[in-house]
Formats: C-alpha cells, structure tokens, sequence
C-alpha cells in the first residue's frame, strides 16, 4: 500500500510544478474572502492605541508552553485586537496582495481566522471572523451551544469550553496556488505554522496560555464554519486563556 504523505511530499516537489494561473496572466484572487455584509460588525481597537507590556524575547521563547487550564478571567476586547494584530495584522496593501506581521510564501496570507468567544468583554459570546484588512470582526454564527459544537468537532477537548476564545485558521487554497500550484498546499502548512507561533509568542505579554490543536474532524470543522472542504477547509485551531 503507498503511503499518502510520501506521495504528496513527492509530487509537490518544485520539478513538477506546472506553469501558474499567476504565469498565465489570470486575476490574482481577492486578498480576503467576502463575507455577508447584512451581518453586524465589530471594529477592533487599533494597534497603535493599544499599550502592552514589555516582554523579553528571550524569555517569551524560553517559557513557551501548551497551557490547557484557564482562569475565568475575560480578555480584553483591547488583549484580543492585539492578538489579532500579531498573528494577522496587515501591515500594507498593495496591487493583489497584502503585508502582514507573519511570513508567507509570496506574500500571498491564504489564511483566514475565524474566532469562538468564549470570554471576551464587550464581545457576544459566538463565532466571528476576522476581516484583517479592516481590522474589523464579522458576526458569523452566535446560536446556544455553538461552544460545544466546536469542543465535539475537536473530539471532546473540553478546554475550548474554558478558553476565552478560540482561534480556528482556515486556508483559501486558490489563494496560494495562483501563484504555486499544488506545491502551495505545502505553503498553506507552513503559513498556519508561522502564524501559530505568532500567538503564542503575543499571548506572553498578556499573562495568557495558548494550545495549538491539530486533532479534530476536519468535515465537522469545515461543516460547523460553511466551509466546502476543498477551496476552503479548517487547517488549524489554537485556544487562548489567561494563566
């Protein structure tokens, strides 16, 4: 029996790229995935306004841990514009792509966050993306009990339900392979990596705990956000709390 991963690392070597949507001259896709502009919006803090407390590198790195207990302390709507400008905040916008506080490949940011709040003053408890060139939050669904959906879709980790909130990265594929082709699947990967750590490393300034998460349904997650599995799909999820 071949082995899925050995194959995938094989054909998405750069030798057989084909020749890009990019190369042929085809429209780049748009910088963010549109969204139903009737549901509320909230604007975010802006980062500029926001005072965070000196935090040594060093010691920022060297003190990263997976932390799955929480206190039933709120964030901040302040602490999470924050935390959004770290992993995701865009820096400047140009012709077909943006720059952002975390690498990409070809600065194409192919990744969208969708957030649970769980406990985050000033912010309904519910789903909401993230709309990183606005720095703004889009209501996506605040329904009762949306909470236990996500821990069922992350099979059971019930320390979603005592995070303050919950990062969830999706990938827009088309995004990256416009440029890259299958190779950019690669590239998606790495993206949520940089941008993973990104949040670990913010989180530290705030006296919060993070958890990366890589086991969960992927067809519940993509199922629970709308997401059709192919063109967009849940790559990543992170919870966050104060220690």
């Amino acid at each position: 029996m071949s082995s899925i991963g050995k194959e995938f690392m094989e054909k998405t070597k750069f030798q057989y790229l084909d020749r890009s949507d990019q190369s042929n001259h085809l429209p780049a896709p748009l910088l963010e995935r549109e969204y139903d502009a009737s549901k509320p919006v909230i604007d975010l803090p802006g980062h500029e306004k926001i005072k965070i407390r000196s935090f040594d590198l060093r010691q920022a790195i060297e003190g990263r841990r997976s932390i799955r207990k929480y206190l039933q302390e709120p964030l901040t709507i302040e602490e999470l514009s924050y935390l959004l400008w770290v992993t995701q905040g865009v820096v400047q916008v140009t012709h077909g792509a943006t720059f952002r506080n975390v690498p990409s490949a070809g600065a194409r940011h192919a990744l969208e966050t969708y957030l649970l709040i769980n406990n985050v003053n000033d912010v309904p408890n519910g789903i909401y993306k993230f709309l990183a060139v606005g720095h703004k939050l889009v209501e996506i669904n605040l329904q009762p009990g949306i909470a236990d959906r996500v821990a069922e879709g992350c099979l059971g980790q019930d320390f979603i339900l005592k995070s303050a909130v919950t990062f969830i990265w999706t990938a827009d594929t088309y995004r990256m392979k416009w440029r890259y082709g299958d190779r950019g699947y690669r590239y998606l990967h790495l993206d949520a990596g940089h941008v993973c750590q990104n949040l670990y490393l913010g989180a530290g300034s705030l006296d919060c705990g993070v958890c990366a998460i890589a086991a969960f349904s992927d067809d519940h997650m993509n199922d629970l956000l709308e997401l059709d599995g192919v063109e967009q799909f849940v790559i990543y999820i992170a919870t966050v709390g104060k220690k």
